[in-house]
């Protein structure tokens, strides 16, 4: 019974050296700011170009074909190829793992992937910065782009709705549907749990889109400064999360929300 006691304290003690570690949401929340920096970043440094968000990636592949701007298309074109391709592969390392498990640790493989992209575009971006030609353009949007579409199928396999870190259109629509569910039944007097859970999701969504919103204005403030850490943004964030996730599936009684 002692050498038990003593395992279990050496457990504990092991958990509260390691200290709070995120829950599932707080690192989605991450990964939503880092899609708003690659955005920005995308945006502002690689010709106008959206490698996270497809939705407003497509307006602009559309607008480049209309008013005859071949080279702008093709920006687009291989920013929307390098993403659908990034979420199949993220796709087949997801779903290899069937468990129902929050955070599957298949989840985490695809988000190290992910790292790996983001590292290489962040060693090209450097070695680029000063003279940066067509090709190499093409082929930091088909990075980034991977590297978001792996983003992309990972979050997809948690599926929590509304939160899918690479667009926003989604999770506004939701955020708005429940303000108006949770006014309505406040209204009509529902049941206290009801209520507390749809106002914690309204807190989520409204973070969600905070956050996509405060990565863009990083990415946009250091990218208009010519920082060369720009590119750490989104890095840092996936590699968090990643580490994030590992402790958590090795000290679960550590996780916080």
């Amino acid at each position: 019974m002692r050498i038990q006691g003593e395992i279990g304290e050496g457990k504990s003690n092991t958990a509260s050296r390691v200290g709070p570690i995120m829950g599932r949401e707080g690192m989605l929340l991450l990964l939503t700011l880092a899609a708003g920096s690659m955005d920005a970043m995308s945006y502002l440094g690689l010709g106008h170009v959206f490698t996270a968000m497809m939705t407003g990636n497509t307006v602009l592949l559309g607008l480049a074909l209309g008013q005859g701007h071949i080279l702008a298309a093709l920006r687009s074109l291989i920013a929307l190829v390098g993403f659908a391709a990034g979420v199949a592969a993220g796709a087949l390392i997801v779903q290899r793992d069937q468990r129902h498990d929050d955070w599957p640790p298949a989840v985490t493989q695809a988000l190290a992937l992910e790292g790996l992209l983001l590292g290489a575009f962040a060693l090209m971006w450097h070695l680029t910065e000063v003279e940066r030609g067509a090709a190499m353009v093409y082929a930091l949007v088909l990075v980034s782009g991977l590297a978001m579409g792996i983003q992309s199928a990972a979050a997809h396999r948690l599926g929590v709705p509304g939160m899918m870190t690479t667009y926003i259109t989604g999770t506004l629509t939701s955020l708005m549907v429940g303000c108006v569910n949770w006014f309505r039944d406040g209204r009509a007097g529902s049941a206290p749990t009801s209520a507390g859970s749809r106002e914690r999701r309204i807190r989520l969504l409204s973070a969600v889109f905070l956050l996509y919103g405060c990565g863009a204005l990083a990415g946009g403030f250091l990218q208009a400064r010519s920082s060369s850490s720009v590119t750490l943004i989104p890095l840092l964030a996936v590699v968090l999360v990643s580490v994030n996730a590992t402790l958590r599936q090795r000290h679960p009684s550590s996780v916080t929300t």
